[in-house]
């Protein structure tokens, strides 16, 4: 089956809410097995709402609305629908009566409008909303599914989780739900990712392979269609493995979780800590892996040393080194290594990293954008420091230099 998701508001085009709907809704609907291929965002205007279900009818099996089921003139879609389909719309008695006592009990005056929340469309089913007054409608006609529901998320998830998905199954026959597993990936690309995966991505069937890219990151998503998880589990798992064998050193969950949460685990479990020196990503490294919930365990904190002075008022890093005829300057390789093996003392932990670089949008030292260099010390062993040219702006570079640091971090906790 094929479905066709129509968020309905005005306030979603003007950006004024995000269509958090959407997402929740396809999760849904993918897991029931029913495959959704359109998402459409449209005004409160009944031409334009009409239209996109003309269009909806023409490719999909399945409509299911969001919004505009409430008690204002611009809540529309009931009343558009009913009209498209030719049929006319009636108070659901049960619903109507919840309404006059929630009024009722608290004192206020229910305006005619209110009544609209009631209405349902000819021939529906009534599909419960236990969080609001306006009542979800199921209909089937001319070969078509219509499901409606309200806008906001509070209503609507405990619909679909509820008599939403009862009513669909109820309409389907033999549908097999889709099963996914998200690999993650540090440390690569997403153009170098697909090259070395590219013969699997094109020879595939079942289970499919799809790469999706974020700053830092890379994600692959693996689905297949199975009658029960242990089969689908089985599938996937043949995919993954031919997966792991190409690009294996780069893969830190099979979960969707950030890399900072994947480094904060490995610490964890080898009962480490971190602390960290930050001079041109600005203390982001230490805002992602707080971000980590009960990452105090593991990270006991870290520095911002952004100017000379406060490298060497913090750290202890000489002036020497910073600034001077024949100095290395706060941007080398040098400084790198002293700002995470200060951080590492001064804290006492196993791990201390650093970043220090230029992240735009000038030149500093006479070394270009987007030059950055990071350390890795840790007790007992040689301190390690990278090199790394990246692009973008100010904040690309930053985000990118600190994914890069906590990859080669979780690189050497893996190791271990």
């Amino acid at each position: 089956m094929k479905a066709e998701i129509i968020a309905v508001g005005t306030e979603l085009l003007l950006g004024q809410i995000v269509n958090t709907n959407a997402r929740y809704l396809s999760q849904k609907l993918a897991s029931l097995g029913i495959d959704v291929y359109y998402q459409t965002v449209v005004g409160d205007n009944a031409a334009r709402l009409r239209k996109a279900i003309e269009i909806g009818r023409s490719r999909a099996d399945l409509l299911v609305f969001t919004g505009g089921l409430g008690p204002t003139q611009d809540d529309l879609t009931k009343d558009v629908l009913a009209d498209y389909l030719g049929r006319g719309l009636y108070i659901h008695a049960s619903t109507m009566e919840r309404i006059e006592q929630l009024f009722g009990s608290r004192g206020l005056h229910m305006v005619e409008s209110n009544r609209r929340q009631a209405n349902m469309i000819e021939g529906c089913d009534a599909i419960d909303n236990a969080a609001g007054l306006a009542v979800g409608n199921g209909l089937e006609a001319d070969g078509m599914l219509y499901l409606l529901l309200p806008g906001p998320p509070k209503e609507m998830m405990p619909m679909i989780d509820g008599p939403g998905e009862a009513w669909l199954r109820s309409k389907l026959s033999e549908e097999l739900p889709l099963y996914s597993r998200l690999l993650k990936f540090a440390g690569i690309g997403e153009s170098n990712l697909e090259a070395r995966l590219i013969d699997l991505i094109e020879a595939q069937t079942d289970p499919t392979i799809a790469p999706y890219a974020k700053e830092g990151e890379v994600a692959v998503r693996v689905s297949t269609k199975a009658g029960s998880l242990a089969e689908a589990q089985r599938k996937i798992d043949d995919v993954v493995d031919q997966i792991k064998t190409r690009i294996g050193e780069h893969l830190y969950a099979k979960e969707d979780i950030p890399l900072e949460e994947a480094v904060v685990k490995l610490l964890r479990a080898s009962r480490r800590k971190l602390a960290c020196a930050e001079s041109c990503s600005g203390g982001l490294l230490a805002e992602l892996v707080t971000n980590v919930p009960g990452s105090s365990g593991e990270f006991v904190g870290g520095v911002v040393t952004y100017t000379n002075e406060m490298k060497h008022l913090l750290l202890g890093i000489p002036m020497t080194q910073l600034e001077g005829e024949g100095a290395p300057g706060a941007i080398s390789e040098s400084t790198a290594a002293l700002m995470a093996e200060r951080v590492r003392q001064l804290a006492d932990t196993d791990f201390g990293v650093s970043l220090t670089g230029v992240a735009g949008p000038s030149e500093s030292e006479g070394k270009p954008v987007g030059l950055v260099y990071f350390a890795i010390a840790e007790r007992g062993k040689k301190t390690l420091v990278h090199t790394t040219h990246l692009s973008g702006d100010r904040g690309m570079i930053r985000l990118r230099a600190v994914k890069a640091t906590l990859y080669r971090l979780w690189q050497a906790l893996r190791e271990q």
